[in-house]
């Protein structure tokens, strides 16, 4: 597979992707002299795999460990493995990088894994993986969503990935342009990415710090299909761009990142919604989800293409009916200006408002950081094995903040903010 990455490396400008991975290191992770880093990545990106791990002993790292993926190591599970194979996961695995993580070790994924690659295998084999994945990864991500570590996401261009997005262009072509999207939604297409970030997260910062001066204690969604009514937890805090985790290092946990987001009351929420992009999740694309919502719980859902994955992912637990995220993106995003589906929710998501079913950021509570688990879902936080993003915003929502004593304040209008 790894042949793939290497005969279209030649259409990825090199000089942006060493950019990317420069900014990983010191936008995105902060990396600091004598930590260690877990990378994550499809076998497609080694290329971007080794800049990475280059610009991260650059900045004085302890030791970088790289943990690949394979499309067809994945897929020769799925075409060959015993019914049983698929309950099981690599547990080992995620306790040792739970263990990295206690020992304050940074964590990067790179995302640019086929999105359809299980679009053709046995729906029930795919949701009993991903549920035995999702126990199995519990320490790790754990970790992660309380925001005890620096971490990072970033994305590189395979080729399966980039004839899903221009299915119409030469495989060359394709990589060339999605590798060209990737740099411009990342802000490394520019002679200083770095200053362009610290702009970015500065104009971020102003747009939470108005939210949280409002103390809104619900959120009005209305549109084509939507009258939502998203109560907000207690002591909520939005937050979007750079934050501190909980290690005292500042880093971007997504680049690219347009939105600024908070936790959802899981027990506050009302009304109807729909989508406004398809998802792509694990391999399976789930279209035109129309859900309804009663006292937080999600009581009745449908979808056009990928329904029965929708209620699998419904049923995965207790939290999985309920909302852990909801996010604020204008419209004019640079990503959605750039009206491609990328069918990845790295990028999809920073092109319209989005919810996120499952689990809740500790992060967005007033001292977030310092409260237990208990204390958490006390103020409305959600606990689920699963936090899956999805978008619900376009040119024709509104949204108004309600505060407490019920007035409302405009928030967006047309999908901008108001």
């Amino acid at each position: 597979m790894s042949a793939q990455s290497e005969n279209f490396s030649s259409a990825i400008d090199p000089v942006k992707l060493d950019k990317l991975a420069e900014v990983a290191i010191k936008v995105g992770l902060q990396l600091q002299p004598g930590q260690d880093l877990v990378m994550t990545a499809p076998s497609q990106a080694l290329p971007l795999v080794r800049r990475i791990a280059a610009h991260a002993y650059k900045a004085g790292a302890g030791l970088v460990t790289p943990i690949l993926s394979d499309e067809g190591v994945t897929l020769a599970r799925y075409e060959n493995a015993n019914a049983e194979s698929f309950d099981r996961a690599a547990g080992w695995l995620y306790e040792g990088m739970a263990k990295a993580y206690g020992e304050n070790a940074a964590r990067l994924a790179i995302a640019g894994d086929n999105p359809m690659m299980l679009s053709g295998q046995d729906p029930d084999k795919v949701a009993r993986a991903n549920r035995a994945q999702s126990n199995a990864y519990k320490p790790a991500l754990e970790k992660i969503v309380s925001f005890d570590i620096n971490w990072n996401i970033v994305a590189y261009p395979s080729l399966a990935w980039a004839k899903l997005v221009f299915p119409n262009d030469t495989d060359e072509v394709a990589v060339k342009k999605l590798a060209d999207a990737i740099f411009a939604a990342s802000r490394v297409d520019n002679d200083d990415p770095i200053g362009a970030w610290r702009e970015h997260n500065a104009n971020l910062r102003k747009r939470t710090d108005w939210l949280n001066s409002h103390s809104f204690s619900a959120l009005h969604y209305s549109g084509p299909g939507t009258d939502l009514t998203i109560g907000l937890a207690d002591e909520h805090e939005w937050a979007g761009g750079a934050a501190t985790a909980k290690n005292g290092i500042v880093c971007n946990a997504n680049i690219p990142t347009e939105e600024v987001f908070t936790t959802p009351h899981a027990y506050r929420v009302e009304g109807t919604v729909v989508s406004t992009k398809p998802l792509s999740h694990n391999g399976t694309l789930i279209d035109d989800i129309q859900v309804r919502f009663e006292g937080g719980r999600i009581v009745e859902a449908k979808a056009s293409k990928g329904e029965a994955v929708l209620n699998k992912v419904l049923d995965t637990d207790e939290g999985s009916r309920r909302l852990g995220e909801v996010a604020l993106v204008p419209h004019s995003s640079p990503i959605s200006k750039s009206g491609l589906l990328f069918y990845n929710t790295l990028f999809d998501e920073n092109a319209a408002c989005h919810i996120a079913l499952g689990q809740c950021y500790a992060k967005c509570f007033v001292n977030g950081t310092k409260l237990t688990q208990d204390e958490i879902a006390a103020r409305g936080g959600n606990k689920s094995l699963i936090h899956i993003d999805w978008m619900i915003g376009s040119d024709k929502i509104d949204i108004d903040g309600i505060k407490p004593d019920g007035t409302r304040v405009p928030v967006f209008r047309k999908g901008e903010w108001a």
